[in-house]
């Protein structure tokens, strides 16, 4: 086996000269087939060689390609979704300490990356292939310029295509594919139409990917995808669920996030093994007749969803505790006006998005059947906050009930005066609980009237990205600081985009500003 700094040395001399290299598949693949064949187990070497279906050079969503690996069955989600995603994770670590996969940071993105060094995907490619013997097994054409469907001499050998972000406008074909598990059409963003015969002949096709095509104007028929496990019409102009799916007793994960046209989910509850159901931004909102709908999906885990501020006010959609535990992302908008916005104390959620709710101007927690108190934190789960243009809004208390909060954004809200309210806190709280210690990221702007974040300084142990537009935030003199805060401090990162307002700071003492001054930059990369 390679030992790790050989094979970084190995990959450096690639990189610089892999063009080079006229007996790559005689000479050079071979030697470094050896860190492959170290690999331990045949799962991790499955989910190795499923990165390579991915572009040269391209970013690889971590969360996207476990939840692959899951439809095809390398990962046994029958244990639960949870746990089925942790042991995805630790695959991906095995990979990354083999320098067979790369980790690649996006400053402030959401998503985690990693990427596959080109010579190291030539590999998989190769391995993936027989060695080089069958290369129409893995029809890989990932960015490639394409229009069309590409020639292959012979269907029935296919296990895995992927032509994912190319301009192919129309397919027309209807292949024999009776061996495809993976078909990748994702950002073929001129895709409008699919043939009626095109799913006819892929009996066990397990991984279906076609987010990010149009997909107007007709109705696919996947009534033959007997086998299939994972179905993404993500950001895609779908206005009706394609024929035949309540048919695909075999679907765990369904994706119709972002699909805004679509007008109806009526039969999906017939999708009896469903574990995954994503449909933030879908047109359909979540209410009572969906609500039902889900509770008839005896193996559901997973939700994310729209849900009108009107929808919460006297409702009582979340009687059911089951669902209180499913539901894990929710976008709250406006379609008719509310002041209070009662938010239920949904045991599962982890991320939360409150946008446009402009006559908004409270936001309180509701008890539910099976958490009678809102006196301690009752969003053990939330890590994730964002809110904008909700300009009614005074202050944000009722994050003290979130005590994992990682990512808290608030934006264009041009009443808010508080981020946690003094007065509110100590009308409501039994007990004193310190709130945002595990904060990693806080971003404020455009809140003219924002004068206090918290009335004390915070130990903000995780604190590593604080980003204030102060001549947006004009009215806020003082941070929540003290010489204690932060630990790690050095690796903390402050943008506050306006040198004026940064000499302005009333900082706690001559301690603090020296140790947080020398970390704000006006830099305006954002």
């Amino acid at each position: 086996m390679l030992l790790v700094e050989e094979w970084r040395r190995a990959v450096d001399v690639l990189t610089s000269s892999a063009t080079e290299f006229s007996g790559m598949e005689d000479k050079i693949l071979p030697i470094l087939k050896f860190s492959f064949d170290s690999l331990d187990g045949e799962m991790t070497k499955s989910c190795f060689l499923y990165c390579s279906l991915f572009p040269e050079d391209g970013l690889i969503d971590k969360e996207r390609l476990i939840e692959y690996w899951i439809g095809e069955g390398f990962i046994d989600e029958k244990k639960g979704r949870e746990r089925a995603m942790d042991q995805g994770y630790g695959i991906l670590g095995t990979l990354v300490r083999a320098c067979l996969l790369l980790v690649e940071e996006i400053r402030y993105a959401a998503e985690e990356y990693v990427k596959m060094h080109d010579v190291v995907r030539e590999m998989a490619m190769w391995i993936a292939s027989d060695l080089g013997k069958n290369k129409e097994r893995c029809i890989v054409q990932a960015r490639a310029g394409i229009r069309e469907i590409p020639k292959v001499k012979n269907w029935k050998d296919v296990r895995r295509i992927s032509l994912m972000a190319n301009d192919i406008q129309i397919i027309s074909e209807s292949p024999d594919c009776p061996e495809l598990t993976t078909l990748i059409l994702r950002e073929n963003r001129s895709l409008e139409e699919i043939s009626d015969g095109f799913f006819q002949s892929m009996p066990k096709l397990l991984v279906l990917d076609l987010s990010d095509c149009i997909l107007s104007g007709f109705r696919m028929d996947m009534c033959n995808l007997v086998s299939l496990r994972y179905l993404n019409l993500s950001h895609t102009s779908i206005s009706e669920l394609p024929f035949g799916l309540e048919q695909l007793k075999m679907l765990i994960h369904l994706n119709l996030e972002s699909t805004k046209c679509l007008e109806s989910l009526e039969g999906i509850s017939g999708l009896s093994s469903l574990r995954t159901l994503k449909l933030l931004g879908c047109g359909v909102r979540l209410d009572m007749s969906l609500m039902k709908e889900l509770q008839l999906l005896q193996h559901i885990e997973y939700v994310s969803v729209n849900i009108s501020s009107s929808t919460l006010v006297g409702a009582t959609l979340f009687d059911d505790p089951r669902m209180g535990r499913c539901i894990q992302r929710v976008w709250i908008d406006e379609k008719e006006p509310v002041k209070v916005l009662v938010l239920p104390s949904l045991d599962g959620l982890c991320e939360l998005f409150i946008f446009s709710c402009e006559m908004l101007e409270e936001i309180k927690m509701e008890k539910t059947p099976w958490n009678k108190t809102v006196t301690s934190p009752c969003f053990s789960n939330l890590t994730q906050v964002i809110i904008a243009y909700c300009h009614g809004l005074k202050d944000l208390t009722w994050l003290l009930f979130a005590p994992n909060l990682a990512h808290l954004r608030v934006t264009d809200s041009v009443q808010l005066e508080d981020i946690i309210s003094k007065e509110k806190a100590e009308s409501v709280l039994e007990n004193n609980i310190i709130p945002f210690q595990k904060l990693e990221k806080l971003v404020l702007y455009e809140l003219p009237e924002l004068k206090s974040i918290y009335w004390n300084a915070l130990p903000f142990q995780r604190l590593r990205h604080l980003i204030i537009r102060g001549n947006r935030c004009p009215k806020l003199r003082k941070l929540p600081l003290n010489s204690e805060s932060v630990f790690d401090v050095e690796k903390l990162v402050i943008r506050c985009f306006d040198r004026e307002w940064m000499e302005r700071v009333e900082w706690e003492d001559e301690a603090t500003r020296l140790r947080f001054l020398p970390l704000c930059t006006t830099h305006m990369m954002f």
